[in-house]
């Protein structure tokens, strides 16, 4: 009985975090600032071959070189090719980075992942087939929409937004902490689990992998360098978790994704911390 509660308030939290931090990011931006860096087509075709390519290939050499088991190695692919992070826009105020160029990358990457994904993953894992409608469903009703709900209100009532983005911030701040905690408290036997199969290494691994990239393909600007690097390590586990569940008879190929949704958010989030402080 208290875990269900517990599930379902993981779940209210989850929620309560994309929506609110959708929300909290439209209304403090207008679509020109959002969209403006991308107009910077260097720093686009770096974040996309890191995010699509170098990223895919490092998760799967990690696979081979760390002989994981078929699920997780699958995970791992899986999770190497899935870009758009919702909580990028976060990791990069916490780390006082770029926050447009964060939210209009996540909002690139993750429209990208839809497409990608499809077509992708049935060529790295021959057997596998994944439903682009499912991902985009889950992504635009949680993302996308709440997004241009705080978009058209900054159009519209410019005051009001800022009062709103207060408040909205608090929530997404407040929902963020319960996110980690209740699925670390609630999935820690499957964490468990992983241990002595090499995945929890490979997770970290991915994640530092992630770090690495960005970081050296940021470019000179402290601040796209820091969402870069940030954006490139954290993995769109919404999308992920998708296709792990549809796609995937095996259960741990599930486990996997949220073994390493978990590293990357204990790894990241004092680390976006730390590049503050520098």
């Amino acid at each position: 009985m208290l875990m269900d509660m517990l599930n379902k308030l993981a779940m209210v939290a989850i929620l309560g975090f994309v929506i609110s931090s959708m929300l909290a990011q439209g209304a403090g931006f207008t679509v020109s600032q959002i969209f403006e860096p991308l107009r910077n087509r260097r720093m686009i075709a770096r974040a996309l071959l890191a995010n699509f390519v170098l990223m895919p290939l490092g998760a799967f050499v990690l696979a081979k070189v760390l002989w994981l088991d078929e699920p997780f190695a699958a995970a791992l692919l899986l999770l190497g090719c899935a870009a758009g992070a919702p909580f990028l826009p976060n990791l990069a105020e916490l780390a006082r980075g770029n926050l447009a160029f964060a939210v209009a990358s996540m909002v690139m990457l993750m429209v990208l992942t839809i497409g990608y994904l499809p077509v992708v993953m049935p060529l790295v894992l021959p057997g596998v087939t994944v439903d682009a409608w499912n991902i985009a469903r889950s992504l635009v009703l949680l993302m996308l929409l709440p997004l241009a709900a705080g978009l058209a209100l900054k159009a519209r009532y410019e005051d009001l937004a800022g009062r709103v983005k207060l408040l909205l911030d608090r929530i997404s701040n407040v929902s963020l902490i319960l996110v980690v905690v209740l699925i670390t408290s609630l999935n820690i036997d499957k964490v468990l689990q992983v241990f002595g199969t090499r995945g929890i290494l490979a997770g970290i691994l991915l994640v530092a992998l992630g770090l690495g990239i960005g970081w050296l393909l940021g470019g000179s600007d402290a601040g796209m360098r820091r969402v870069m690097a940030l954006g490139t390590a954290q993995r769109n586990i919404t999308a992920a978790l998708v296709v792990a569940s549809q796609s995937f008879s095996d259960p741990r190929v599930v486990v996997m994704v949220i073994v390493v949704a978990i590293v990357g958010l204990l790894m990241l989030m004092p680390l976006s911390r730390a590049m503050a402080n520098r």
